[in-house]
C-alpha cells in the first residue's frame, strides 16, 4: 500500500506546487454534463472530443487496474496574468511564453513515477499530461485540490486558476485518499462571464468552443469568424478577471519562466519575423504549434483598419 505522505513529498520535492491523491473511479455526473455539451455542438471543430466518453470518464479504462490518481499542480502565473493594456493588439495567452508545459510536466511526472516504482516493487502506472482523453480537472476536484469554476477551468484556493495539471494512474492504493474542498467556491461571482468578450463562457459552466477565441487562435478553427479582440495566441479574458488569479502568487518554479514577453512586441515586429527569428523565440513555447504564419494572420485580422 502507498503512503500518501511520502508521494506528496515525492512531488513537492521534484517541483509540484500541489498534490492530491484520489481513488480511480466512474464519474457518471461528468459523463453526462460532458454528453450534454457535445448534444449542443458546443465542442464545434473538436471533433477528437467527441472520441472515447467511456474512458475519458472512468480512468480505471485507461490504465489496467489502476486504483489511484496522483494529480500534480504547477501554478504558472507572470506578469501577464494580469492582463494588457486595452490598446495591445498581439496578445499571447500567459501559459504560452513559457516553454511547452507537456515537455516539462511530462519529465516532472516520470521522475515521480520512477521515484515511486524504486520504492514499491510491483507497482505499475502511467503519466498523463492532457494528452490523452482523461477528465483530469474532475480528478483534481477528487482530490482536494479546487472546483471547477464558471469559466470551466480548475480553480484553487491559493493559485487561482492559473494552474497546469498532470497525473499519474496507479496500480496500487494508498493509505489515504483526500477528499473534495468544502466551503469554498465562486460564490456569486460571474466576472468570468461577463469578461469574456465573445460570450464563449455559458451560465452552465461550459465554453462554447465555436465562440471561444483560444479555440480559433490555438486549435483548428471554427468555420465562422469571429473578433480576436486583439489575442494572437490563446485567451486569458475569463482568468485575469477571476479574484482568485489577482490575488495569486507568481509562479516559482523556473521552468515556467517566461522566455519573451509579448508586452514589448506589437504588429511590425511580428509581421517582420521571419522563420528563423521565429524559431529561436518561440520554438520551445506551445506557439510553434500553429506556426507562424498562422500568427501573421492573427495579427493582420488584430491590426487591419476598418
Amino acid at each position: 500500500m502507498l503512503d500518501h505522505r511520502n508521494i506528496k513529498s515525492l512531488a513537492a520535492g521534484i517541483g509540484f506546487d500541489d498534490c492530491g491523491i484520489a481513488p480511480c473511479r466512474h464519474m457518471p455526473d461528468n459523463e453526462s454534463r460532458y454528453r450534454s455539451w457535445i448534444d449542443r455542438g458546443w465542442q464545434s471543430s473538436l471533433a477528437y472530443m467527441e472520441r472515447h466518453a467511456d474512458k475519458r470518464f472512468d480512468p480505471r479504462r485507461l490504465v489496467e487496474g489502476a486504483r489511484t490518481a496522483v494529480v500534480c499542480l504547477v501554478a504558472y502565473k507572470n506578469p501577464l496574468g494580469d492582463g494588457y493594456s486595452p490598446e495591445h493588439r498581439t496578445r499571447v495567452a500567459s501559459y504560452a511564453v513559457a516553454e511547452d508545459y507537456h515537455t516539462t510536466l511530462r519529465q516532472m511526472l516520470r521522475r515521480l513515477l520512477e521515484a515511486l516504482c524504486a520504492r514499491y516493487p510491483g507497482l505499475r502506472g502511467r503519466a498523463f499530461t492532457d494528452t490523452a482523453p482523461l477528465a483530469e480537472k474532475q480528478l483534481a476536484v477528487d482530490a482536494g485540490l479546487g472546483w471547477i469554476g464558471r469559466q470551466s477551468l480548475l480553480v484553487t484556493p491559493r493559485f487561482g486558476s492559473y494552474v497546469l495539471l498532470g497525473e499519474l494512474l496507479l496500480t496500487d492504493e494508498t493509505d489515504r485518499y483526500d477528499t473534495p474542498l468544502e466551503g469554498v467556491g465562486c460564490g456569486s461571482c460571474r466576472r468570468c462571464i461577463e469578461a469574456c468578450p465573445t460570450g464563449a463562457v455559458s451560465e452552465e459552466r461550459m465554453i462554447d468552443t465555436a465562440r471561444c477565441i483560444s479555440c480559433h487562435t490555438v486549435e483548428q478553427e471554427p468555420g465562422e469568424r469571429i473578433d480576436l479582440h486583439g489575442w494572437i495566441f490563446g485567451c486569458d479574458a475569463c482568468q485575469s478577471c477571476c479574484p482568485y488569479n489577482r490575488r495569486a502568487p507568481m509562479h516559482r518554479n523556473p521552468a515556467f519562466d517566461p522566455l519573451f514577453d509579448p508586452r514589448t512586441m506589437g504588429r511590425d515586429e511580428w509581421l517582420g519575423m521571419d522563420e528563423g527569428a521565429f524559431e529561436t523565440l518561440c520554438g520551445r513555447t506551445p506557439l510553434s504549434r500553429t506556426g507562424l504564419e498562422r500568427i501573421r494572420r492573427h495579427v493582420l485580422r488584430n491590426t487591419e483598419k476598418p
